[in-house]
């Protein structure tokens, strides 16, 4: 059995691992964007120009970084049993069926995409704006399901949800 709460440890983690290293990230590139070195030698010099962009895109992703760890902060985790339909904080096993591997996904706001690790299983993040996560929403245990793709689309059924 998937302990939720240890996963919502183990991802906030992660988030914050990720926050702290994109904010030396930005600053090192503001310093850099307003450093001597970087300064225009002639009019088609454009690096701290490149450097300011580059400095103001990291401090938005910032900024989506420290919002996506205040709402994990604020998570309520759901217990769902097999009657429950699919919602948030989700954790949801399937079987696609041009994949014979069973998978595991977590339904959470925010970062998608992050391999959890518990008790020798693997738990990957999933969002409800994903394909799949759209798919998941409101489905039960033994429903059918697909999800469109650039490649055509997939189907599954779905295992367990706790």
């Amino acid at each position: 059995m998937i302990d939720k709460p240890d996963l919502l440890r183990e991802l906030r983690q992660h988030v914050t691992l990720d926050l702290e290293a994109l904010i030396r990230r930005q600053q090192d590139t503001q310093q850099g964007a307003t450093h001597t070195e970087n300064r225009a030698e002639h009019a088609k010099d454009t690096r701290a120009t490149e450097q300011g962009y580059l400095a103001r895109g990291l401090a938005r992703r910032v900024e989506e970084i420290r919002q996506i760890a205040e709402m994990l902060s604020k998570l309520d985790l759901i217990d769902f049993d097999s009657q429950t339909p699919i919602g948030l904080t989700a954790l949801v096993v399937l079987r696609e069926a041009e994949e014979p591997e069973i998978q595991t996904w977590w339904l959470v706001p925010g970062p998608a995409g992050i391999e959890l690790r518990q008790q020798h299983e693997r738990v990957r993040t999933l969002t409800p704006a994903a394909p799949l996560g759209r798919a998941l929403i409101g489905l039960q245990v033994g429903d059918p399901g697909s999800f469109s793709t650039p490649r055509g689309t997939r189907s599954f059924e779905i295992l367990s949800i706790a």
